[in-house]
């Protein structure tokens, strides 16, 4: 198939524990109304039922394709409106397993959905090479001719563009039969570091001991006592450092595999081949790095206001994130949620905010933790012709709030995406993916801001932005100016030894945190332990994303309408387009260093903000 349910994506948040409330317990306005995608099971397996007859026809079509225009129209339509169906399926059976992830009936729903998947994309695996075959002139002259076919041009540019980076039939063959050991090292690692390796047991803050986890990194790191930080930070890295030598071998090998691939489909670097999967410019890539090293000055005043508000000789990786600020503690209903992400999003529109109180009242939303749910949060994202929903575990917390308000932004991004675009373009890359949810928690974020009732409220406030921006915008930079120098020296034949990579990444540590930080020999181990650094030019969409959003949610705030009315656009836009054009057409050009520039800025006026107020 052109685009299958293997390849949509939930855009999640952080998970946790579920907790023990029956779902019967819980009133219905918060939970999910299925009977928006089908009115019952019985329908889902009709539906079932019917693709899966359906399907066993796109094998009809093989080798047909370049004989006319109404054969390959016929074809795109078939694939099409097996796809629209598929995608309903995979809904309906996700969002009711995962409200039960006890329930054998739904997992066996979505298990058996999910096989028909595969099988329906073995089957119809011979379109993009046939069209591909098709000669350029007669290919464009089909869709010239027959105006049926000018809703798939932008589809076919994107297949031709890729066309000299795409092997013969027999290459390909082979390609697809060695990838399974191409992903040995990635599989590897995740079995090394989330199974095999064992932690340290260390004393908490009540002197209880615990096993140190993956889990408990995070909350460890905001933890108010020092000691405990410490204490949790030097042993977490203990089994990195004991298995240093396989890890970095795994590391390697990942990268010779990414290298692989790229050089068998002719692309001059592994980063090339990567970007060029979303039509990313190098450029953009380069413009983030080499901007944000040149302008590492509100990093490293971070690092020395930190410093010396907490009244520390000396400055470590496990003092980053601990809070200036632990007064400030406030519970929030779901309906005080409700309330301050309305009251939020008001500069985008009235339109906007009737649509984002229309899913609050009907259903869209399952808000509570229930026994058995899935835990985390997730939108579920574009499926055509049905409203996305999202999944949220309720805990009255502030982080709430931010997932709530993202969680919309990303919903409300699906849905005009769905609403406004066909089918083949009811999506959208991973590069724009981030940048709706952004927008929305930089307006939440503000708006709180401006009506803190007191001033260690406004203050903590301020410091979560500007944590925000280290953690997403400086240290996924750092990741990516990381994992372009170990590629550049893979591709130089360099070997990538423990003691190779240990002293990279320190470096990089230091140059962006600046002498406010002493470095610790457990942090230079990150490469070690970060599963992004697998992901193959992953994580600098993270840093591009906020900072248009960033640059975005500032438009909207200075320029009003006219502002709003290109984002708004920007919403509904799908996969119309590239994702660069795509923000271009909104006001924000990543090929330039200028929305990068504008989050450095950003970060300096909030430092400001923080001195005056202390």
């Amino acid at each position: 198939m052109l685009g299958n349910i293997k390849n949509k994506k939930c855009f999640e948040t952080e998970e946790k524990t579920s907790g023990l409330v029956k779902r019967e317990e819980i009133n219905k306005k918060y939970k999910w109304n299925l009977k928006d995608v089908y009115s019952s099971d019985a329908e889902w397996e009709n539906k079932f039922s019917e693709v899966e007859k359906k399907s066993n026809g796109i094998v009809t079509f093989k080798d047909t394709l370049g004989d006319s225009s109404e054969n390959l129209l016929r074809c795109m339509k078939y694939d099409e409106e097996i796809g629209v169906v598929l995608d309903r399926l995979h809904l309906y059976a996700m969002l009711a397993k995962d409200l039960d992830l006890g329930n054998e009936k739904y997992q066996g729903m979505y298990d058996r959905l999910m096989i028909l998947a595969s099988k329906i994309s073995a089957s119809s695996s011979f379109i993009k090479p046939e069209i591909l075959e098709i000669p350029e002139d007669t290919l464009s002259g089909f869709i010239n001719k027959n105006e049926n076919l000018h809703i798939y041009k932008q589809l076919i540019d994107d297949l031709l563009r890729t066309k000299a980076h795409t092997l013969n039939a027999e290459e390909e063959k082979i390609l697809a039969n060695v990838s399974p050991a191409l992903q040995v090292a990635s599989s590897a690692f995740g079995l090394l570091t989330n199974a095999d390796l064992k932690f340290p047991k260390i004393l908490d803050e009540s002197g209880i001991e615990i096993e140190i986890t993956h889990g408990r990194y995070s909350s460890a790191m905001y933890s108010l006592d020092r000691e405990y930080r410490k204490r949790f930070y030097k042993n977490y890295y203990i089994p990195f450092v004991e298995h240093k030598n396989t890890l970095a071998a795994l590391f390697s090998g990942n990268i010779k595999a990414d290298y692989f691939n790229a050089l068998t489909r002719k692309y001059s670097s592994s980063r090339a081949a990567a970007l060029d999967a979303n039509n990313i410019p190098l450029s953009v890539y380069d413009n983030l790095v080499n901007s944000i090293s040149s302008n590492l000055e509100p990093l490293h005043r971070w690092a020395n206001m930190k410093k010396s508000y907490l009244k520390l000789k000396t400055f470590h990786a496990y003092d980053a994130y601990v809070t200036l600020f632990p007064s400030v503690k406030k519970k929030y209903t779901y309906e005080d949620g409700i309330k301050l992400v309305l009251n939020s999003i008001s500069p985008l529109g009235e339109e906007y905010v009737k649509d984002v109180k229309y899913a609050f009242e009907n259903r869209w939303i399952d808000v509570y933790e229930t026994k058995a749910k899935r835990s985390g949060a997730y939108s579920s994202g574009t499926t055509f012709g049905v409203h996305p929903y999202v999944l949220l575990n309720w805990s009255n917390e502030l982080n709430d709030v931010f997932t709530l308000t993202h969680e919309m932004g990303h919903n409300m991004h699906s849905f005009y995406t769905g609403e406004s675009q066909p089918y083949p373009y009811a999506n959208y890359s991973i590069f724009v993916a981030e940048v709706a949810s952004t927008v929305n928690e930089a307006l939440l974020l503000d708006y709180l801001i401006e009506n803190a009732k007191t001033k260690d409220e406004k203050l903590f406030l301020i410091e979560k932005h500007i944590n925000n921006i280290v953690t997403t915008f400086y240290r996924q930079t750092l990741f990516a100016k990381f994992e372009q120098i170990v590629h550049e020296k893979n591709q130089n034949g360099e070997a990538l030894t423990p003691d190779v990579l240990s002293k990279l990444y320190g470096d990089l540590h230091l140059q962006f945190w600046g002498n406010g930080m002493t470095l610790d020999k457990e942090e230079t181990y990150t490469w070690a332990r970060v599963p992004h650094f697998y992901y193959n030019f992953y994580v600098y969409q993270y840093a591009t994303s906020f900072a248009a959003s960033e640059s975005l949610s500032n438009k909207i705030k200075l320029d009003g309408k006219k502002a709003v009315e290109k984002y708004i656009s920007f919403l509904h836009s799908g996969s119309s387009d590239y994702p660069i054009e795509v923000l271009k057409n909104a006001g924000i050009d990543m090929t330039t260093s200028e929305p990068i520039i504008a989050v450095t800025k950003k970060m300096n006026t909030l430092l400001d903000k923080l001195e005056k107020l202390i």
